[in-house]
């Protein structure tokens, strides 16, 4: 589909002051200073930046529905994209865990969601970009890993840790875990001891941390860490390399990210729902405080918009700062330099919210409609 070439009069345009009502031109998939002379009456509505989103995993169900029923992995990633674009979402990171836990995060399942976003991305609108989430203990597959990488094409790469160590040094099983085996296909006993055998392996992960961190930032990669417990734990990540903070568990850990210069990414459901579900740092504190950079969609897609459309509503922030935080800012942590603002230049990534109920009218990205609902496709046609 070519790229719309149009004006937007009669809206009110989201600018670093604030909404004003202006022309805002689209042509050849850019913001443009000229006008094209093709106007469209958006009077009653605000024309925001398209949100950027950098981590979510609500794509899940829509690749699996239902355990065990797996779906054309193709057709599920479209129709995750279609949920994306509805919630004015125009540049949509897809976090797919890489992890011993088996399942859906299995390694193998991993190999599948690559295969079938590279094969969607060229069908839909919505620029799709993969995340990979590695769990650090996985010591085989250090070594293959940036050739995966490459392969499929993955520029943004998290690295977790989720043994239940804790436990595991007394030698006792896990809470669930079980449940957790048979989600895996695994026998409980057999699945208890591979979590012993990584947990022993505990001693060897720095080091080999150390020289695959070396080995993916001379790939040009973003490295992040994700659920950073303290301040040393950040530190230790940063001095690898790895300078984005998905989700830090305290406000602690959240000052020293921000005066360390490193992305902090919180997610969006926490400040809507009022703080986190795990009981870390409320990312309301953390926006209040000025160290949040990005708002991330976690595991709702309709939460950025909501959570921005909060902070203004509630005084915690004017629009355009808290709106900044699901578009101007994950561009600025991803070094998405060509996108998050409405600046002539930059990509037509473009939400049309109704003034009114501020839901999503209509989403553009690159100048191309992903996303269009009710009266205002009439405002297209005329």
């Amino acid at each position: 589909m070519t790229p719309l070439s149009l004006d937007f009069v009669s809206g009110q345009v989201l600018t670093p002051d604030g909404l004003i009502e202006a022309r805002l031109s689209l042509a050849d998939g850019m913001v443009s200073n000229a006008a094209t002379g093709h106007e469209v009456d958006l009077s009653g509505y605000l024309i925001l930046p398209g949100i950027v989103d950098l981590h979510g995993d609500g794509f899940e169900r829509h690749l699996a529905p239902r355990r065990g029923a797996m779906t054309n992995m193709n057709e599920g990633v479209i129709a995750a994209e279609a949920e994306l674009a509805a919630n004015g979402i125009t540049t949509a990171v897809m976090a797919q865990f890489y992890s011993w836990e088996g399942g859906l995060r299995s390694p193998e399942f991993a190999a599948r969601v690559m295969a079938a976003i590279r094969e969607a991305r060229p069908q839909v609108v919505t620029d799709l970009l993969p995340q990979l989430r590695f769990e650090t203990h996985m010591l085989d597959h250090y070594t293959g890993l940036p050739a995966l990488l490459q392969d499929w094409d993955v520029r943004y790469l998290v690295f977790n840790d989720h043994l239940p160590h804790d436990r595991l040094a007394q030698g006792k099983k896990p809470p669930r875990l079980t449940g957790q085996a048979l989600k895996a296909g695994r026998n409980p006993d057999r699945h208890f001891e591979m979590l012993l055998d990584l947990h022993a392996n505990s001693a060897e992960v720095p080091d080999a941390l150390d020289r695959l961190c070396e080995r993916l930032s001379g790939q040009g990669l973003h490295l992040g860490s994700h659920d950073d417990r303290d301040a040393l734990t950040r530190s230790l990540w940063r001095d690898r390399g790895v300078s984005i903070a998905e989700f830090p568990e305290t406000l602690e850990v959240a000052e020293a990210a921000h005066a360390a210069g490193d992305g902090i990414i919180m997610g969006s459901p926490n400040l809507v729902r009022g703080g986190s579900h795990k009981g870390n740092v409320s990312a309301l504190d953390v926006v209040a405080m000025g160290h949040c950079d990005a708002l991330a969609s976690d595991y709702h897609y309709p939460s950025p918009r909501r959570a921005a459309l909060m902070l203004a509503q509630t005084g915690v922030m004017d629009l355009a700062g808290a709106w900044a935080l699901i578009s101007q800012g994950p561009a600025r942590v991803l070094g998405l330099n060509d996108r998050g603002t409405l600046t002539p230049g930059k990509r037509a990534d473009v939400v049309i919210l109704d003034n009114d109920t501020k839901r999503v009218a209509a989403t553009l990205s690159g100048g191309r409609v992903s996303f269009m609902s009710g009266d205002i496709a009439g405002r297209f046609l005329n």
